[in-house]
């Protein structure tokens, strides 16, 4: 299964512009520290921006920076950005009705994966990119 790394990357981003501070990066810097290339870094930027994270300015020293301060943007502010679906999903096609366990499965798993997901955002929303970048510069000194 294919998993998106989106997050991670939005993550990568915003994590290098708060270390930039006030400096405004490209984004083919961003793409050499993420090692992926700089279309892909525009599309999540592209979100960000939408999700009124980071902004971009054009011109001579133009580039990217984060719109609020990295203990304001927290790591579901990032996920919120760039995800689109939910977290869980249920089967493609609907479950047998004939079959007890077909006519049932859907309701009983929407109310697991709610619980599930609830939890996962409440745990994003305790974090913020400011303590990302904190933990990050933590482990490069250490």
């Amino acid at each position: 299964m294919a998993r998106n790394s989106q997050f991670a990357i939005a993550l990568h981003i915003l994590t290098l512009l708060a270390q930039a501070d006030r400096e405004a990066l490209t984004s083919e810097y961003m793409a050499g520290s993420v090692n992926t290339n700089p279309v892909f870094i525009r599309r999540v930027l592209g979100k960000l921006a939408r999700a009124g994270l980071a902004t971009s300015h054009s011109g001579v020293g133009g580039g990217w920076q984060l719109l609020r301060s990295p203990d304001c943007i927290t790591l579901l502010d990032a996920y919120c950005a760039v995800e689109d679906d939910r977290l869980l999903s249920l089967h493609h096609s609907l479950p047998n009705a004939q079959c007890p366990v077909g006519r049932n499965i859907q309701r009983s798993l929407l109310q697991y994966f709610d619980e599930a997901e609830l939890a996962f955002a409440r745990t994003l929303a305790q974090h913020t990119v400011a303590q990302l970048l904190q933990e990050i510069i933590q482990d490069t000194s250490a």
